[in-house]
């Protein structure tokens, strides 16, 4: 329900929605890479980033005009602060409904202040959506019950108490025995007997008695 309000609020924005550059009427063909990705020129047509290699190797962007026109919203370059609050990318190149098969981009796409505040952004994704046979908001509540789902999940299993929960005291193990040194592998052997004086003496045979 909350979304379906969401969605009711962007489109009465976007009824009423007139952002331009500094009173000038946009042109595509005049636009530079910095501000050509999602702008919608004068005549409501969708502007497309190009890029191109040179032959010095050196690349090179152009913007057009595309075949795809906008609904109720002309004469815009879109702000840094949608861009930012959608997960936009200002080089991003051409227009395509692959964004919405990220889930990460569906969070940004389908947070409340880019589908509140970025009409324009709404509007774009709306209709790409639409093309592959999807309705935007029945993919944004889809989105948000699987964010809900997950951190459900989280918490059952205690993953995220046990991340938050105190940390127990550290048992020291024990204590690395003290370093082997030369003399630990010696061979034991006795101390030899101080020598004397009897054992340097020569021995002579007794003289014979007659």
């Amino acid at each position: 329900m909350a979304m379906k309000t969401f969605f009711v609020v962007s489109m009465l924005l976007l009824a009423v929605y007139l952002q331009t550059t500094l009173g000038n009427e946009v042109k595509c063909e005049k636009l530079d890479k910095d501000t050509c990705a999602f702008a919608v020129s004068s005549t409501g047509k969708r502007c497309v980033l190009e890029q191109s290699i040179k032959r010095s190797g050196i690349e090179g962007y152009t913007c057009r005009s595309s075949e795809i026109e906008a609904d109720k919203v002309t004469n815009i370059i879109e702000s840094d602060e949608c861009i930012k609050a959608c997960g936009l990318d200002r080089k991003s190149l051409g227009i395509s409904s692959d964004a919405l098969l990220e889930s990460r981009f569906t969070q940004k796409l389908c947070s409340v202040k880019c589908l509140t505040q970025c009409p324009n952004v709404v509007d774009l994704f709306s209709n790409l959506a639409a093309g592959e046979g999807v309705y935007l908001p029945k993919l944004c509540e889809s989105q948000e019950g699987q964010s809900r789902r997950a951190m459900s999940e989280l918490r059952s299993s205690g993953i995220v108490r046990d991340t938050l929960g105190p940390v127990g005291p550290v048992r020291l193990g024990k204590m690395a025995p003290e370093p082997a040194t030369s003399m630990d592998y010696m061979p034991y052997a006795p101390a030899p007997e101080p020598a004397t004086s009897m054992d340097h003496m020569s021995y002579a045979p007794a003289p014979a008695s007659y």
